[in-house]
């Protein structure tokens, strides 16, 4: 049944009035209700809030009388919504009051095949939210969006990892899908222009949470995302082929990448990602903190991330986030222009993963860089930070500053000696090298790498150097640091770098050299204003460098 402001009860009304101001004032310009014309109660329409009689139905009966209507509000009052897949449509703002859940169905029949997308990867044409080409279409609320995942899933029966093996595990291969499909993205929003999710808590998606794709004009503020921390493929928020983009304030607990942007064929487009801000949030998962990929064919442009927490507890490896921060482009597009600034991390298992690698044939153009990455902390990390492309595919222009890193350490000197595997076609983690030669940093075919004032830590001895480049050229090192316990190895290994600025730096108590320097296309190395102790020498060379590469 409408209502509107002549025929409504005052005090619902007046409650139905603030939550409408509330949308108004939270946006600034991107308000998508104002005071609305129509406000539809959803259980005036049929709806029976007891969570076990399907509301489908009634629901979207009260969401198309309000787009009919020309906009307004969708009033979802207290109670649990048991509701297969709904379409929102323009102009509707579905408000979910405090005590309201909208229950996901865990029957797949119930949840309407939408077209234009058929199955790839982990996204299917089910949804439990859905909009296709509509203009400003806003999900907020103090309320609930429950996916029930678990119905869609099955223990896999795999043996329990070996302790040693568990730094590379990830607790949610425990679970594998129970059905052929299941509802992923569980709220999906296709070629829509300013959309609005705002307050609301999302929890038990079957698969990807939430996925703007192919959108204009999106803001999402205040979401919080709850899902187990085994939950496969249960990826918090994908952007994909989006432009002007805030995400703010949002907390994301899950099971698979928390915030990831993407780029693919969804819906036959393949459009830029372009202008996304992400600050404000805390994120906590098994997998990815905030991540670039995959899929990654087309273009990247214009990326902040700001003012976040990426964090797990003291819980086994493989429930800890792989890398706080994954920026990776493997499939043929490209990257240009990402600043990431403020993060703090605690027990990430790898800081910072930057990968630029070939799984498909046309890489011809794609690139990686202009990326800076200016004050992070972690705390209790596992492995190694690292830059990896290619010899005939590198990064560029890479900016860390303010870095900050205290890692376990405890590995062995016979690392430096053993052969990094170049993988070019494997899928990006940060894990995929397994030990790399340095416990702070290893980077390898990039260009124009800057490291300034970073400091790196290991809780345990370890034989390895601080940082460790390899293939690197205009490289620049300033006042870096590092403690890793002192067994004779030197802090800093630059192996077949060019055009290296080395200045300002300090040795570690025993450490054999501040820099060694090995490779026979090692040159023009600079040294200046280093600060190395009394039985520590400033630098060292293997026989195979060139005489005169080192400049001091």
């Amino acid at each position: 049944m409408e209502r509107t402001a002549n025929t409504m009860p005052r005090r619902q009304f007046l409650a139905l009035q603030a939550g409408a101001a509330a949308i108004v004032l939270t946006r600034q310009g991107m308000a998508q209700a104002g005071t609305p014309s129509t406000i539809v109660d959803v259980v005036r329409e049929g709806a029976i809030p007891d969570g076990k009689t399907k509301c489908t139905t009634a629901l979207q009966r009260a969401i198309d009388k309000v787009n009919l209507a020309g906009g307004g509000l969708v009033y979802v009052p207290p109670g649990t919504y048991l509701t297969g897949g709904l379409e929102l449509r323009s102009r509707v703002t579905l408000y979910l009051e405090a005590g309201a859940v909208l229950l996901g169905s865990s029957e797949i029949a119930d949840y309407t095949p939408r077209a234009g997308m058929g199955i790839a990867g982990d996204a299917n044409a089910h949804h439990l939210l859905f909009a296709r080409d509509a203009e400003h279409v806003t999900v907020c609320g103090q309320g609930i969006v429950d996916g029930q995942g678990k119905a869609f899933w099955k223990p896999s029966g795999r043996p329990r990892p070996a302790e040693s093996d568990m730094w590379k595990d990830v607790i949610a291969w425990d679970w594998v899908t129970a059905t052929y499909m299941r509802p992923s993205p569980m709220l999906e929003f296709a070629g829509c222009t300013d959309l609005v999710l705002e307050g609301i808590t999302i929890r038990n998606a079957s698969g990807w949470t939430l996925r703007p794709v192919n959108c204009q004009r999106v803001h999402i503020n205040g979401v919080r995302i709850e899902n187990p921390n085994y939950g496969p493929n249960t990826d918090g928020i994908d952007i994909t082929n989006c432009q002007d983009v805030i995400i703010s304030s949002c907390i994301i607990s899950t099971g698979d990448d928390a915030i990831c942007l993407k780029s693919d064929l969804a819906y036959g487009k393949l459009l830029p990602t372009r202008n996304v801000v992400v600050t404000g949030c805390t994120l906590t998962t098994c997998c990815n903190g905030f991540k670039f990929g995959t899929a990654t064919h087309g273009v990247f442009e214009n990326i902040v991330f700001s003012d976040s927490v990426i964090h797990n507890g003291p819980q086994p490896l493989n429930e800890r986030v792989i890398a706080g921060i994954g920026i990776n482009m493997v499939d043929g597009g490209s990257i240009d222009g990402v600043t990431i600034s403020n993060i703090m991390m605690q027990r990430v298992r790898t800081p910072i993963f930057l990968r630029l690698g070939r799984r498909t044939p046309s890489t011809s153009n794609s690139f990686l860089r202009h990326i800076s990455i200016v004050g992070v902390q972690a705390n209790e990390a596992l492995l190694t930070s690292s830059i990896t492309g290619l010899p005939d595919l590198r990064i560029e222009d890479v900016l860390l500053s303010e870095i900050e890193i205290r890692t376990a350490g405890g590995q062995s000197r016979s690392l430096m000696d053993e052969p990094v595997p170049e993988l070019p076609e494997q899928y990006p983690e940060a894990r995929m090298f397994g030990r790399l030669p340095a416990f702070g940093l290893y980077a390898r075919h990039t260009d124009g790498l800057r490291i300034r004032n970073a400091r790196f830590h290991a809780a345990e001895s370890d034989g390895r150097p601080t940082i460790f480049c390899d293939d690197v050229s205009s490289l620049e090192l300033a006042s870096v640091s590092g403690y890793s316990g002192g067994q004779g190895q030197p802090d800093l290994q630059l192996t077949d770098t060019r055009d290296a600025f080395v200045h300002g730096n300090s040795s570690s108590r025993g450490a054999s050299s501040l820099l060694a320097v090995s490779g026979n296309r090692s040159t023009d190395i600079r040294l200046a204003g280093n600060a190395v102790r009394s039985e520590t020498k400033l630098w060292t060379q293997s026989d195979e460098v060139p005489v005169g590469s080192v400049i001091a």
